[in-house]
């Protein structure tokens, strides 16, 4: 990973490790957490000691739903404060906000009802909202373009590791704390860990350079530039991306004066990008992976893995899959394959295995099994499909739309594009997670050929009409969607190289006049 680089950009993996504590808590807290005590606990059992199917279905979709929606109002209330505070600290606010509704959760029980987990859901839902908003571009923005889709894409990876440890957390209160409130109040407290790490990591980095130079504190903006390049200041390199974001900067100001917000943001070359990220999130709520994700134990269960353990253990190997796949292709082929063909490849392997775990379905249905025997060959080749598609997953719908939206957008409007795009998949992370307990029991088997029709009719459609992001600098997002020709922008560089060697030289020999006054 580093020696290719000669730890080069050690510094910038440092600040997407500190930073993307917060997407693990991204992954670990898009898991249901309800086991048998939680539903008697809380009420979900009716008077003959069955399970009120009807309530359990409602509440566990709601404990996870209730998230989702708190993380759209902060991803969207996220844009502002970013622009006005910049990344690290809107990052320290929202980690805050996050460990307080986590709080409130892990409380729950006794005289505090369910209330206290649907509230702390919502505030921590506010927090994580924030935090996927402002974290891939924030990386992103520190990132040098020959490795920007590798260290931007590990956020995959620690969505996919939360992802991971919430299963096996839940396996473990399962099996050895079932019948106490710690089956609820490990898996909420523990959250508290990652994010004491992020809020206290945050201490230890520094402000991105360009929303630095956004805000006019440019030799700021250079010295921190130079920093995570770990170069000189008045190095060539550092000097030309230097003046290649002020002049993308300086562009970008020029062209929106006199120009109202509406135009400012949505004008011909920068509409298309939203429409972008809208709609690359879309399809990802839409690919299947969230509603395996959420429900992998009733997932399982449907497909003969019958039992809590069974079922819990199956999810636990699929997290583990999900977390490995996702590193080999952050660290071996996003930049080799490229975004465009990475998107392709996903769309259709995604869909053709869903259509066959949703043929074997049809064919071999679960629902004849008994409790308690070993799944048969059909549901383990069912297993072995799932397993097969987060593979696919993992190589392109899972963590290239973050690192394509975190690269489209200029610096001015990057918080907002982020805000868009995080909003959007929180919005229909909200409408899948609260449908999708219906959709299994109504649909069945028909639920893997909808997911297999949607991959490959609708996202290896647009994946085919996206532009190559791959090797290009965050500044030369503008000359790709036509903001700006590459001859004007080469003049605005050596503009800006000009002026900027002008300043350095005055800073030099200001100190020079005065002591020999």
């Amino acid at each position: 990973m580093l020696e290719g680089d000669n730890f080069k950009n050690i510094r910038v993996y440092w600040l997407t490790f500190v930073v993307y504590w917060g997407l693990f808590l991204f992954g670990y807290d898009s898991s249901d957490a309800s086991q048998p005590y939680f539903e008697a606990h809380f009420g979900l059992v009716s008077s003959n000691g069955t399970i009120n199917e009807a309530k359990d279905t409602q509440v566990s979709s709601n404990v996870v739903s209730v998230l989702q929606a708190g993380a759209f109002f902060g991803a969207f209330g996220s844009a502002p404060i970013s622009a006005r505070l910049g990344r690290r600290w809107t990052l320290v606010v929202f980690t805050v906000v996050f460990s307080v509704g986590a709080v409130l959760a892990t409380v729950a029980g006794g005289t505090r009802g369910i209330g206290y987990i649907y509230g702390g859901r919502v505030v921590s839902g506010v927090g994580i909202g924030g935090i996927s908003a402002v974290a891939p571009a924030y990386v992103s923005e520190c990132s040098p373009k020959d490795v920007r889709g590798r260290i931007t894409g590990i956020l995959q990876i620690m969505i996919a590791a939360g992802v991971m440890v919430s299963y096996f957390v839940n396996l473990g209160v399962g099996l050895h704390l079932a019948n106490s409130e710690m089956v609820w109040r490990i898996p909420f407290g523990l959250q508290l860990i990652p994010a004491g790490l992020m809020c206290s990591g945050l201490l230890t980095v520094k402000e991105s350079p360009r929303w630095l130079a956004s805000k006019g504190r440019v030799q700021e903006a250079i010295e921190i530039l130079a920093y995570f390049r770990r170069d000189q200041s008045n190095s060539p390199a550092v000097q030309y991306e230097m003046a290649e974001i002020e002049a993308a900067i300086r562009e970008e100001q020029e062209t929106r004066k006199g120009l109202g917000l509406r135009e400012a943001f949505f004008g011909t070359e920068n509409f298309i990008r939203f429409v972008i990220a809208f709609v690359l999130f879309v399809f990802q709520q839409w690919s299947g992976q969230n509603s395996v994700g959420y429900y992998a134990p009733q997932i399982f269960s449907s497909i003969g893995f019958t039992g809590v353990t069974n079922s819990l253990l199956a999810s636990g190997i699929y997290g583990i899959i999900k977390v490995l796949a996702t590193i080999v292709f952050i660290f071996l082929f996003v930049e080799s394959l490229g975004r465009k063909i990475s998107f392709i490849i996903s769309a259709i392997g995604m869909g053709t295995m869903f259509f066959i775990v949703g043929a074997i379905l049809k064919t071999h249905p679960a629902s004849d099994m008994q409790a308690g025997q070993r799944p048969p060959p059909a549901s383990e080749a069912m297993t072995a499909m799932l397993y097969i598609y987060v593979c696919f997953y993992s190589m392109g719908r899972g963590p290239l739309p973050w690192v394509y939206v975190s690269d489209i957008f200029p610096t001015r409007t990057r918080h907002y594009g982020l805000a868009v795009a995080a909003g959007t998949q929180w919005l229909f992370n909200f409408v899948v997670s609260k449908i999708t307990p219906t959709l299994l029991a109504d649909l069945g088997y028909k639920i893997f050929f909808m997911f297999g029709a949607i991959n490959i009719g609708g996202m290896l459609t647009f994946s085919l009409l996206l532009p190559e992001t791959k090797g290009r600098s965050l500044e030369e997002m503008d000359i790709l969607f036509g903001a700006v020709s590459f001859e004007a922008r080469e003049a605005f560089i050596e503009k800006q190289k000009q002026e900027l060697h002008r300043d350095i030289y005055n800073s030099i020999s200001a100190p020079s006049a005065d002591q020999k006054v």
